[in-house]
């Protein structure tokens, strides 16, 4: 089973960055489409990023143009840009598989924004 650690998180400004890392243990993780993922209390989780293996990206339009994700399949990692904060996008972050479908989380990584 692959597992993933999520780390980066933590308390910027409006308008501030962050970047998100996302490390792998297990076999296969250069075949899955892996993704970004955040959460608000009493909301669902929703995904903002993901990025199949071979580098293609797709968004959420709430975040296009001010979030990149990225992978380094040698290295076994995930990582998300996240340029132009704004508050709404505090959240906790999560890393995980989109294909397969995810059978465990992690516990993410918080992301703040506020000034």
């Amino acid at each position: 089973q692959v597992q993933f650690v999520e780390s980066g998180g933590g308390l910027v400004q409006p308008g501030g960055s962050l970047r998100l890392s996302c490390a792998a243990s297990g076999s296969g993780f250069s075949l899955f489409r892996m993704g970004w993922y955040r959460q608000v209390p009493g909301k669902q989780r929703e995904l903002v990023a993901d990025i199949l293996s071979g580098g293609r990206t797709n968004y959420a339009d709430s975040v296009k143009g001010r979030f990149t994700i990225s992978r380094d399949n040698a290295k076994r990692t995930v990582s998300l840009q996240m340029n132009s904060l704004k508050p709404e996008d505090a959240a906790v972050y999560y890393c995980n598989s989109v294909w397969p479908t995810p059978n465990y989380w992690g516990q993410g990584t918080q992301v703040t924004v506020s000034s």
